[in-house]
């Protein structure tokens, strides 16, 4: 990987001398089908780049990486490819003004997802291909200046395996065996993209009449593997494209500019989404096999929205480098919410939004290595970590902070000139700033210094002095900093106050907004009223910072959190008491109860969702050893008892089922999932698909309950993709040393497994209750992830570097195993110390958190 880097500094130099004029891009795909997988797979690539020079006799290189470069010229003299060619750069010597590159090549075919990557699909053997680039491994497809501020048109063409369709960011058309597209915008190497093979593809249309008078007319396509072709709702996929269009065109002012749209749901795929122009795609997973809840809905629209937006915010204007990804990756997060809440049917957006998204967001800010929202991105490797909760969450919450400091009018007016003042072109910070300040007349650059350019998260706690006669005589806001990190910024905050109705709800009767400055701010206009059992600070989610409580306040939680009528205060509430359990400020064992007592509830399925994600982290993390077994216990039987409660077949239904499944380890649990599989026990309501039967199967694997023969014979029920992954995480969940063995060989010691099988194999190997079983890899994983990090994709060694970290195995041990691997590695790659580091700082998190839970035991 170090041959691959590329630094922030050569990226400028580079720029400084060149500007692109245009490629011309030849692939020949056909060696994908057929042949044999001994060796790299590889596949013919042909570039031409056009490019010119400001300094006439200068030195640059262009990227590539690939086994082997047969042919290179530039203008028009040959150059030997084993003297200019290192395996990741092309030397480029004696460069004239005007510029003629020809690269011939041999590229590889990727199994991680990275570059081109090719799938088998188990079950029909066809080959399905697509790219992927973000941040820079176009390079792995075809030779470029591989930095976002060297954009250029492109012009591609294709040559595939009979019967195959090709797509790629611009329209093509098939001739004499040759796919060729049209030349796209002005964009950058990262987004460039193909989708090739025998993909299910189903065409839709969106028309509108522009200000101006004209039509604009996008043709819509959406395409999925011919396996998954029956689960495909390709209708709710257009439905809500379309109503994003009418909303991006509605507030933008500027048409969608790159032709069509066509949405491609690939397998094995690293991300959520990628906004390639005119080609996005996404993960498969967004085709549900089985049945889901609104909330899988509602994330996929979401997701949708998200890549819609980059299209004006990233594709149209890219950053210049990725110190700035937050110039689309924070709006595009923000936009993906705000469009959804205003445009489709999932308005309860800002709900998930406060509870899921930001929980992202607080975790990443704590961190060692957070950094502010303008990062200082060194090079290739900084900028694929960076693709983080600061960046996109925390950022978006900056935004929507911002929103309501400039106008909503404002803001998007400030959209609509940026988008036009720099169309096709590369922005910074500033560039973003000066229209804002333009269209709101407000000081940015003093509110960027506070939100964009520091890093951490306020905490604020409210204050309440009461008269005799019960009220408010006083009510202020204290405002906390860490101390790594001391800014106290400016908020724009709503204060609600709560108390208990005649008929046991819990509503607000007061509230005030107030500008918060400094470590003390007094809500004036709250002043005589009466006196509240809750206060909410940051009530309807108005900034980004960590609510805490008074002592009254908590005690009214703990009574009545569920008596709380409004879902965007109890989500808040929620996340405030998650805070709490990670800052060891509230003992696991706590939030654990209230979740037993108060999460059957709650109303919002995507909210309960993550409270069963957090209770098992507390259970799992911050739970006191001497207490887990009993609190696992709790946490079955109150999942069980909702389960039963709730209303059959209902996604709150479906929801209780898969956690009782997270969580069941008792043999009466067990017996019960084993029952519901086999048929001989039954839940009203409950209908197992496929899915469901999977998310069962895997404690019973974890807990020896399901040996091989049975994992083999669900698989042979689900002789699918899909089948092969569950498959997978199932035979690496098995309580066996023997297993535990195979699984750290075939992922740590070997580069066999594609990246999803990787990602699998890791999940079953790192169960949470088998400590013992893998506590003799603790001392292995310090000694191998230096290595795995040289030899592996970025892609896999992040996997194998997080996945494997031994958090759970004597937890103490690992502390100072990872403080000794630090203090001895200080030459190892930046990107690497930081996920140990981070690593290391999530388990002295962790075991602050036991300490707090142990001390009420």
């Amino acid at each position: 990987m170090p041959g691959e880097n590329l630094s922030r500094d050569e990226a400028r130099e580079r720029a400084a001398l060149l500007s692109v004029e245009g490629y011309e891009v030849s692939l020949d795909l056909r060696s994908a089908v057929g042949g044999t997988d001994a060796g790299p797979r590889t596949f013919r690539s042909v570039t031409t780049i056009r490019f010119r020079s400001a300094e006439p006799g200068a030195t640059t290189f262009a990227d590539l990486i690939a086994p082997s470069v047969t042919a290179v010229s530039l203008n028009g003299r040959d150059l030997d490819p084993g003297a200019v060619f290192d395996g990741s750069r092309i030397l480029l010597e004696d460069l004239a003004e005007d510029n003629e590159l020809v690269v011939d090549a041999q590229c590889a075919y990727s199994r991680t997802g990275e570059g081109m990557h090719r799938f088998v699909d188990p079950e029909d053997g066809e080959v399905y291909l697509y790219t992927q680039y973000e941040p820079a491994d176009s390079r792995r497809v075809f030779a470029n200046f591989e930095q976002p501020d060297l954009k250029a048109p492109f012009r591609f063409e294709v040559r595939a395996p009979e019967g195959w369709v090709v797509w790629s960011n611009g329209v093509g058309e098939l001739a004499d065996g040759v796919w060729k597209f049209a030349e796209t915008k002005p964009i950058s190497t990262y987004i460039t993209a193909f989708v090739a093979g025998p993909y299910h593809y189903v065409t839709d249309s969106y028309e509108r009449v522009l200000d101006d008078g004209t039509r604009l007319e996008i043709p819509l396509g959406a395409m999925c593997r011919k396996g998954l072709a029956r689960h495909f709702d390709s209708d709710d996929v257009f439905l809500v494209t379309k109503q994003g269009l009418d909303f991006f065109h509605d507030n933008f002012d500027y048409p969608y500019p790159f032709g069509k749209y066509d949405q491609a749901f690939v397998p094995e795929y690293n991300l959520g989404a990628m906004e390639n122009p005119g080609l996005v795609t996404f993960r498969e997973e967004f085709i549900f096999r089985g049945r889901v809840t609104r909330a899988s809905y509602e994330r996929r629209a979401n997701v949708i929205l998200h890549e819609m937006a980059h299209m004006w915010f990233g594709d149209l204007v890219t950053m210049v480098w990725w110190d700035d990804l937050w110039l689309k990756e924070s709006f595009a997060d923000f936009m993906g919410t705000f469009s959804m809440v205003e445009a489709t049917r999932f308005t309860n957006g800002w709900i998930t939004f406060a509870n899921n998204r930001k929980s992202w967001a607080y975790r990443a800010d704590q961190l060692p290595s957070t950094h502010p929202i303008t990062a200082d991105i060194r090079d290739l490797e900084d900028a694929k970590l960076n693709f983080d909760g600061i960046t996109y969450a925390k950022g978006a919450s900056v935004l929507k902070q911002l929103v309501a400091y400039v106008g909503r009018d404002a803001f998007l007016e400030g959209a609509r000139r940026y988008f036009k003042r720099h169309a096709y072109g590369n922005t910074q910070l500033g560039d973003l700033l000066s229209v804002l300040e333009e269209t709101s007349g407000r000081d940015m650059a003093t509110w960027s210094r506070s939100w964009l350019q520091t890093a951490g998260v306020n905490s604020l706690t409210p204050q309440v002095i009461l008269s005799a006669e019960g009220r408010v005589t006083e009510l202020a806001i204290l405002q906390e900093a860490a101390e790594s990190h001391p800014e106290l910024r400016p908020h724009r905050v709503a204060v609600g106050l709560y108390r208990r109705s005649p008929d046991g709800a819990v509503e607000r009767y007061a509230r005030a907004e107030v500008d918060v400055e400094g470590p003390r701010t007094v809500v004036g206009e709250l002043v005589g009223t009466e006196a509240p059992d809750l206060v909410l600070v940051n009530d309807d989610d108005l900034t980004y910072c960590k609510i805490r409580f008074d002592e009254g306040s908590l005690a009214a939680l703990r009574d009545g959190l569920g008596d709380i009528t409004d879902p965007l205060a109890r989500a808040l509430c929620w996340s405030a008491l998650w805070n709490l359990t990670r800052d060891a400020l509230m003992p696991a064992r706590d939030f654990i109860d209230l979740v037993l007592r108060f999460a059957g509830r709650e109303t919002d399925i995507g909210v309960l969702q993550m409270l069963h994600a957090w209770a098992n982290s507390a259970l799992t993390h911050y739970a006191a050893p001497g207490w887990r077994e009993e609190g696992g216990r709790l946490l079955a039987e109150g999942a069980l008892r909702e389960l039963r409660l709730t209303e059959p077949g209902s996604q709150h239904q479906l929801t209780w089922a898969r956690f009782f499944a997270a969580v069941a380890s008792g043999e009466a649990d067990l017996q019960l999932l084993q029952g519901l599989l086999e048929g001989t026990a039954k839940i009203d309501g409950l209908e197992l698909d496929q899915e469901l039967r999977w998310a069962f199967l895997e404690p019973l694997a974890a807990h020896g309950v399901a040996d091989e023969g049975v994992i083999a014979a669900e698989l042979a029920r689900d002789d699918t993709a899909s089948g092969k992954r569950h498959q997978v995480r199932c035979l690496a969940a098995r309580p066996s040393a023997a297993v535990k063995a195979q699984a750290w060989a075939s992922v740590v010691e070997s580069d066999s497994l594609s990246n999803a099988l990787v990602e699998a194999t890791i999940a079953g190997f790192a169960q949470s209750s088998h400590r013992e079983l893998t506590a003799p890899y603790a001392s292995k994983y310090f000694e191998v992830i230096e290595r795995v990090w040289g030899e592996r994709s970025i892609q896999i060694g992040m996997d194998v570097v997080r996945g494997l970290f031994p958090s759970l195995q004597d937890p103490r041990g690992t502390l100072e195993a990872a403080d000794a691997w630090l203090a001895a590695h200080g030459a190892a790659a930046p990107a690497l110390r930081r996920l140990v580091l981070e690593a290391r700082d999530d388990l002295a998190r962790a075991l602050r958190g036991q300490a707090c839970d142990d001390a009420v035991g």
